[in-house]
């Protein structure tokens, strides 16, 4: 069974929260998402709108420099909730032991974090939601959402490099299911 790709238009930062709102709506225990996307694209911005659809109380900022933030609220059907907010952006410096491959030394970056086994098997009302975590994906989690943030180019700042990341304007987000759990994903 071919699972379809969701992309949508966000025009603004309410509407990214909103998305993120609407997303939460629509997760269980044991989920993982990956949010992905080049910097000031919005991802702390729908994490902050996931926090809210699930009924966290505590603000929702980047653990860029925490690694890992983990906040308790209630999903859609009212039973608790755990987020385990993640940000990867650190992660998977290069010091490896020789033989080592990327992913490897990020699953030891994560054991060493203690991270690792919530993240390759969240408990039943735990929410993974993984910022900068793409390469990690097959690694962690066989069934996913995840979550593409494209931002725009500065027209009046293109060159031949191809332009210049603006923090202005709509952005494009495309949801890509994978795995059985994600097959009737909707928006």
């Amino acid at each position: 069974m071919s699972v379809e790709n969701i992309t949508v238009a966000v025009p603004t930062g309410e509407d990214m929260q909103e998305l993120g709102r609407r997303v939460a709506q629509r997760v269980h225990g044991g989920d993982v998402l990956l949010l992905s996307g080049p910097l000031g694209a919005g991802k702390t911005t729908f994490a902050q709108g996931f926090g809210a659809g699930l009924a966290i109380i505590e603000p929702i900022v980047s653990p860029t420099f925490t690694i890992a933030r983990e906040l308790d609220g209630r999903f859609a059907d009212g039973t608790p909730a755990h987020l385990v907010h993640v940000d990867a952006y650190r992660l998977g410096g290069s010091s490896y032991a020789p033989g080592q491959d990327a992913v490897g030394r990020l699953l030891d970056e994560l054991e060493s974090l203690g991270l690792d086994e919530e993240l390759e098997d969240p408990g039943e009302h735990t929410v993974v939601l993984m910022e900068w975590g793409e390469q990690m994906a097959t690694a962690l989690a066989p069934e996913r959402l995840e979550i593409h943030i494209a931002r725009p180019l500065d027209a009046a700042a293109v060159t031949d490099e191809g332009g210049e990341l603006t923090g202005d304007g709509e952005r494009t987000v495309t949801f890509v299911p994978v795995g059985p759990r994600w097959a009737s994903f909707a928006l």
